[in-house]
């Protein structure tokens, strides 16, 4: 098996890190107590192809795979990861589920756009009262001749408020269903379509976060992706694919915060040595430097999987669980390795401490995760 970084990987890697540093790095703390979610830079990101990863150029996208596409999120989440989840959450969800399930003329209509960054896109499934239960959702919609009409509301949707157009599961048949669900790309400006509460997060304050509301939304039926009652089994697949998202989002903070914790030990002293010679410290840069290499083979696993067409589902699973759990982990203990200074926002391992929560629940709680692997083993 081969462990090394191909070309491509070697050269995009390179390109997301000079975007990072000249684009995202000089306001990261603006756009994070301001909770500012700066579309110029999703913009610029779409110029450079970040906006369309997985699409194919055929359709204005970079056409690369997941190996590349863990590299770029990893890369940017390095720097923000707000910036990071962003970019994810409009090539996994949004952008890949119309690439996925939608019909020739609803991808050359839409993808050119996402893939652009011309249009940022969102994917609403979550509701008020269906979190991790998403097939006991309320929002529906119902045929009316040529359109759907659609009802409810959607929150913690990733762009609820800035996304120019949503993939959003409804239901079209009975509660608890999971064939009377339905997926619909609902277009920013429809006569119906709000949004509502933005979030006050802990972190990844520069990636938006709101309520999407619909009232007698009326959608035309030709936006309907796939064939009616796919909608659920159309977001569990989906979800496969952007569990390998979180997990990168969550790889690249562990190595953002990994590193800032080797450049601290190896600058500061105490007791005239450098923290680094301390035992107690080098031990910990050990233990958080073998749980991400372990994260990272298993997110490349799944990357391998994913790109051969091969069940992900489990691999995905184990992928996002163990990389979450590993960035909450060493962001926590690089916050311990820079002591006081640590527990201030002149040092970058605070933002992360805060960030990295997000990816144990974003997409699937760790909880979550561990039912969709014991599953599988129990179906083994």
């Amino acid at each position: 098996m081969d462990f090394s970084y191909s070309e491509t990987q070697k050269m995009i890697a390179e390109v997301a890190r000079d975007f990072s540093e000249k684009y995202i790095r000089p306001n990261i703390m603006k756009w994070d107590e301001s909770q500012e979610f700066p579309i110029e830079v999703f913009k610029k990101a779409g110029e450079m192809g970040f906006m369309g990863v997985l699409v194919p150029e055929v359709y204005g996208g970079l056409g690369l795979n997941y190996h590349d596409y863990i590299t770029i999120i990893e890369e940017i989440s390095k720097v923000d990861p707000s910036i990071g989840l962003s970019i994810a959450a409009h090539n996994s969800l949004c952008t890949n589920h119309i690439f996925e399930f939608g019909n020739e003329e609803q991808k050359k209509k839409w993808l050119p756009k996402l893939a652009s960054g011309q249009w940022i896109g969102a994917w609403a499934i979550t509701e008020h009262n269906t979190g991790s239960d998403s097939g006991g959702m309320a929002t529906t919609a119902v045929k009316d001749g040529n359109f759907w009409i659609l009802n409810g509301a959607k929150n913690f949707t990733t762009h609820g408020k800035s996304g120019d157009i949503a993939v959003v599961i409804a239901r079209t048949g009975e509660k608890g269903d999971k064939h009377g669900i339905s997926a619909f790309a609902v277009e920013r400006g429809t006569e119906g379509f709000t949004s509502g509460k933005k979030e006050n997060k802990l972190g990844m304050r520069a990636s938006e976060t709101a309520e999407m509301i619909f009232q007698n939304c009326r959608i035309p039926a030709e936006n309907l992706l796939g064939e009616v009652g796919e909608g659920f089994i159309q977001a569990m697949k989906i979800l496969d694919g952007g569990r390998i998202s979180i997990g990168a989002l969550a790889l690249g903070i562990a190595k953002g915060a990994y590193e800032a914790s080797v450049k601290y030990a190896k600058e500061r002293t105490q007791f005239e040595k450098r923290l680094i010679d301390f035992q107690s410290i080098a031990f910990k840069l050990a233990d958080m430097a073998t749980e991400i290499e372990a994260s990272e083979l298993l997110l490349h696993k799944a990357a391998y999987l994913k790109n051969n067409k091969e069940k992900v589902t489990q691999a995905g699973a184990m992928a996002k669980m163990y990389a979450s759990e590993v960035c909450v982990k060493v962001a926590t203990e690089a916050i311990q390795i820079h002591g006081g200074y640590g527990y201030t926002k002149d040092f970058p391992v605070e933002k992360f401490f805060r960030d990295s929560k997000l990816c144990t629940i974003g997409e699937g709680t760790t909880e979550i995760q561990k039912l969709v692997i014991s599953r599988h083993i129990d179906k083994g």
